[in-house]
């Protein structure tokens, strides 16, 4: 069939690293180490083989070929006409025989492919195909070769073509079901909430003309149904692959999870499929083990039993945590990595923010890879500045260099002493307990760059049995290095030296690079993005959000009312307690006299929030001398899930008492405690970050940027968390409770400002 035949509107297409990934992957899951190169070195290796070739020697060249209706397209690296032959180049670190069997049977498979559709292109009778390996470090090439006839390529072209067609087939008719059902989507409720419609119908514009939407809405209009509705009402017809639901926290998902439960009651035909992302070590079920196939079983012949979970998982369709392992562990594969794979058959993905907008984030990648047209809901916005900060730093620690020094593995202590003489220099030139610089300190890159390819080296030669410790640290190393190749304005360069008595242990300071300022990094993100509405109960004023995310200049913004009574609420100022910091000591009485007041004239539940665990242990210990008889209990630093869980549980409708918290912590949002479960809340801090040097800088490169320094460095966010704990008094219309703001600073104008409208506050 002619090459420049239309291709049917119902015709398959898919790209031939796609085909030969579905197709050709066999045997063992292996993640041993091996040193690879970034996407960068390929490239540059890839320009550097192809560059050595002579005339008429083509590069990057365009094919397609169809089997059936299937449409297969591509570009194959490199060829010589001359001889004939394909070249498919592949980048690499360290020792090439190092290139695991299952990788090498892919790389084979692609290359053949190519060959097949240059020989039909060209009516070629045979062609010599080339597997050429580029060491990165080296520039040293190893060549695979061998012949094959045009026939023998078909076949193989015909019989990966033949395997994928049938899954593709059912793809597409899911595909077509799906769209048909979401359609016709109910709302699963009688009615709306009061401002749930309007949220529902905001969503579905944004996502049905492409376009980025910010939401502020309170609490308890049911926020994640309303998103949920309006962009899968949306899908349809804007040939959306994903919907992507992320979250900040865990509690989060379930709602989500639990709000597309309800979406589809009776699972018909069409429904969707659903997948939870969690965590990799969350997921592991062999966690004392290696991922391969010579320590988990689970990762031997991962690739041969994949076809067979991947086809129960898509007829299981409801993939969350507990069904998804269910599945994997029938077929005796890792839940995990199950999970990655099903990543490209799901319709709607439940998962933390990390899945798109980490740098190395799976989703992204092939959001812009495939390319994927994508629509992203984000629950608790507000969060995303903060967790992006995270997300664009990195930090080196020089206890774990001074580990591997005091015991270095064979061949890497010339190596890890260079790196130690390096970082002497800086903590030299650096005397100050903390030096903030707004560019890479000199030889750095170059340095740590150098002691990578020491590192990958080392693990190359032992990749059977890598020295954990090596690893870990590279791992560090690394994502170090990612974050400085996107340093910029956006971000500082941290020295801290740990003290005197503490440099004795640690005789070099902690490097660090701090995000500052995340927009640079997700604006991209928002640009792959086909449409995103992010919502939140605290996005005031919505250009702090939109400056420091990023988003789009046409960005919708949509405030939706509180649905609530004023009279439910009563919001206490007292303006006789300051809570700053020197003034913290002579107003604990104070602050414990207000909240057993509170208590005694209305038992029940409550939270109290303190702007520290220093804070809060001062206030606790107070409290429990003054007034031995009501009931309190208290977070801790570094609680674990189950005494998290324990904590809330605390919480019941007969129960009293006061739980002590910290803003900003696991219990100022996120939990939801209706009815007489919570009936006040007691916020002794406007939740000011701490002023230190860091800050310093922040507020004045937003300063500089956006003109609102302090607002956007301390103000803002330290009223966006008190907001968030105080919305966990209020959760239904029922529902009747007391918020008393205990530091004077409440009853400013600037603060009253940024505080809900339907808030009656009362100084006393």
């Amino acid at each position: 069939m002619s090459q420049d035949t239309l291709t049917p509107p119902d015709a398959l297409r898919v790209a031939v690293r796609v085909l030969c990934a579905f197709t050709a992957q066999a045997g063992d899951l292996d993640l041993r180490f091996t040193p690879s190169p970034t996407a960068q070195d390929g490239v540059a290796g890839h320009e550097a083989v192809t560059a050595r070739r002579p005339a008429p020697y083509q590069r990057e060249v365009p094919l397609r070929s169809r089997c059936g209706d299937l449409l297969v397209q591509g570009r194959a690296d490199g060829f010589d006409p001359t001889a004939p032959r394909l070249e498919e180049i592949k980048t690499h670190r360290g020792d090439v025989a190092l290139v695991r069997d299952n990788h090498q049977a892919l790389h084979w498979a692609q290359a053949r492919v190519y060959a097949w559709m240059l020989c039909e292109q060209l009516a070629l009778e045979r062609i010599e195909v080339a597997l050429v390996y580029f060491n990165i470090d080296t520039h040293t090439e190893t060549a695979l070769t061998s012949w094959h006839t045009a026939d023998e390529l078909r076949q193989h072209f015909h019989d990966l073509c033949a395997r994928y067609i049938r899954w593709a087939r059912g793809e597409q008719a899911h595909r077509l079901a799906r769209d048909a059902h979401l359609q016709t989507l109910s709302f699963p409720f009688d009615g709306f909430r009061a401002g749930q419609r309007d949220l529902a119908g905001a969503t579905y514009r944004t996502h049905s003309h492409g376009r980025h939407l910010l939401v502020q809405a309170p609490t308890g209009i049911g926020k994640t149904m309303a998103t949920l509705f309006g962009a899968l009402r949306a899908m349809p017809a804007q040939g959306t692959d994903k919907l992507l639901y992320l979250t900040a926290k865990t509690p989060g998902r379930q709602l989500a999870l639990d709000a597309l439960r309800r979406l589809q009651p009776d699972a018909p035909a069409g429904r969707l499929r659903v997948l939870e992302r969690v965590a990799r070590e969350k997921a592991c079920e062999h966690p004392d083990k290696a991922c391969h196939g010579d320590a988990c079983p689970l990762a031997s012949g991962f690739y041969d039993r994949l076809p067979q979970a991947r086809d129960e998982a898509a007829q299981a369709a409801w993939l969350d945590q507990a069904g998804l392992r269910s599945v994997a562990l029938k077929h005796n594969v890792c839940p995990y990595y199950l999970g990655q794979d099903m990543l490209r058959w799901s319709d709607v993905v439940v998962g933390d923010f990390n899945h798109f907008f980490d740098l190395s984030a799976h989703a992204w990648a092939l959001t812009v890879g495939e390319p994927w047209r994508v629509g992203l809901l984000l629950d608790e916005a507000h969060n995303l500045v903060e967790r992006a900060r995270q997300m664009y730093s990195a930090e080196l620690d020089p206890l774990m260099l001074a580990a591997l020094r005091k015991a270095p593995p064979p061949g890497l202590k010339a190596s890890l002493d260079r790196l130690h003489r390096f970082w002497g220099t800086l903590g030299r030139e650096q005397v100050a307990e903390q030096a903030l610089l707004t560019e890479l300190p000199d030889g750095l890159v170059g340095a740590l760059q150098q002691h990578t390819a020491d590192l990958s080296e080392h693990l190359a030669v032992d990749a059977t049995a890598p020295d954990a410790r090596v690893q870990a640290w590279l791992f560090e190393v690394l994502h170090f290095l990612r974050v400085a190749e996107v340093f910029g304005d956006h971000s500082l360069v941290e020295i801290t030296h740990a003290g005197a008595a503490a440099r004795g242990r640690a005789p070099r300071p902690h490097l660090a690079i701090r995000n500052l300022v995340p927009a640079p990094h997700l604006q991209p993100r928002w640009q792959a993005a086909h449409s995103a509405t992010l919502f939140s109960a605290t996005l005031s004023p919505m250009d702090h959000a939109i400056d420091l995310l990023g988003l789009p200049v046409d960005c919708a913004r949509l405030e939706v009312p509180s649905p609530f009574d004023p009279a439910q609420l009563t919001v206490h100022v007292t303006p006789h307690i300051s809570t700053r910091f020197h003034d913290r000591a002579a107003s604990l009485d104070d602050v414990v006299a207000v909240m057993a007041a509170q208590y005694q004239a209305l038992p029940g539940n409550y939270l109290a929030f303190f702007s520290s665990f220093d804070y809060l242990q001062q206030a606790l210990a107070r409290f429990e001398a003054a007034h031995p008889d009501i009931p309190v209990w208290s977070q801790s630093r570094g609680m674990a899930e189950i005494d998290r869980n324990a904590f809330v549980a605390r919480f019941t409708e007969h129960s009293q008492g006061i739980g002590f918290a910290v803003l900003g912590g696991a219990f100022g949002e996120g939990i939801d405690l209706p009815g007489q479960r919570l009936i006040g809340a007691f916020i002794a801090t406007l939740g000011l970050p701490q002023v230190n040097p860091l800050n310093e800088q922040l507020r004045a490169r937003l300063q500089a940027r956006f003109g609102r320094g302090y607002d956007y460095a301390y103000l803002f966010p330290g009223l966006q968390k008190v907001v968030q704990a105080a919305g966990r008094v209020i959760r239904g219309p029922g529902d009747r409770g007391v918020v008393i703001l205990m530091d004077d600073r409440f009853a400013r104008p600037e603060v009253r400002s940024l505080l809900p409208l339907w808030w009656r506050v009362e100084r006393g």
